[in-house]
C-alpha cells in the first residue's frame, strides 16, 4: 500500500471517528465505539473488521497463544479503541506492540470518552 493510500485512510479513520464521536457521545463501552466505528468505515466502502485474531510468536515460535486487534482496516491499519479519561504510556505502548507484533506500519489509539476528540486521538508508526 503507498503511502497516498494510508493518508487517504487515516483520513477516513479522522472523519469516521469525529461521526462516533458525536452520534453517541462519550460514556459508553469500548464495544459500542468499536462496532460503531466498524460500521462507519465500511459506510464509508472501507474494509474494517473488528477483533482481528493473531497468533503470538516469540522468537519464532508459535506460542499457540494469542491477541486480539480492535480494528483491523483494509488489513493494514491498527485502530486500539478506549473509552478513557485520560491516554496512558501504556496504552501507546499497547498499541506499538500490536504493530509490532502484527507487522503493521500505521495504527491509532482512540479514546471516545473525552469532550474533545482530538484529546484521545494518538497516530502511531512502526517503521513507517
Amino acid at each position: 500500500m503507498n503511502k497516498e493510500h494510508f493518508e487517504y485512510l487515516a483520513n477516513q479513520i479522522f472523519q469516521a471517528s469525529l461521526e462516533v464521536h458525536k452520534t453517541p457521545g462519550p460514556g459508553l463501552l469500548e464495544s459500542v465505539y468499536e462496532y460503531a466505528l466498524v460500521k462507519e468505515m465500511q459506510i464509508r466502502k472501507s474494509e474494517a473488521l473488528y477483533q482481528v485474531k493473531i497468533p503470538l510468536f516469540y522468537k519464532g515460535y508459535d506460542t499457540q497463544k494469542e491477541f486480539f486487534i480492535d480494528i483491523l482496516v483494509e488489513n493494514e491499519i491498527v485502530i486500539e479503541v478506549k473509552s478513557v479519561e485520560t491516554l496512558l504510556p501504556v496504552h501507546q505502548a499497547q498499541l506499538l506492540s500490536y504493530l509490532k507484533l502484527a507487522d503493521k506500519r500505521l495504527g491509532f489509539l482512540i479514546s471516545f470518552n473525552v469532550p474533545l476528540l482530538k484529546e484521545g486521538f494518538k497516530r502511531m508508526v512502526n517503521n513507517y
